[in-house]
């Protein structure tokens, strides 16, 4: 369920703003709460998080993220695996729109002929 996607996107999140929400996160990744929960107990037991508590000027109790020296080393890994996994993905993509945009012009190129 923790994809390396959602390992990417939330270390980054987390790193950019460590007192981003799990309602912000969760939005930002445009999903569930509970999914964002489920993601963030994974990454902390796993030792990659760190959270704290503090109170916002809401007067609620929240939690400031904090990435660990192991975070650190798992979003450069995970950073890699994932550009890898997207430039695989665009190579295909690629490939598929080459074979869409062949496939267009051989008809005009049919008809052209077909008139001569």
């Amino acid at each position: 369920m923790l994809t390396d996607e959602y390992r990417y996107k939330i270390l980054k999140l987390v790193e950019e703003n460590p007192e981003i929400s799990q309602r912000e996160i969760a939005k930002a990744l445009g999903i569930s709460l509970g999914k964002t929960n489920f993601c963030l107990k994974a990454l902390i037991e796993k030792g990659v998080l760190k959270a704290n508590n503090f109170r916002n000027s809401k007067n609620k109790l929240a939690y400031i993220y904090k990435l660990t020296p192991q975070g650190i080393e798992e979003k450069a890994s995970v950073t890699m695996r994932f550009l890898k996994q997207k430039m695989k993905q665009y190579e295909t993509l690629k490939t598929e729109i080459e074979l869409l945009k062949s496939d267009i012009a051989e008809p005009a190129n049919k008809k052209a002929n077909a008139d001569d």
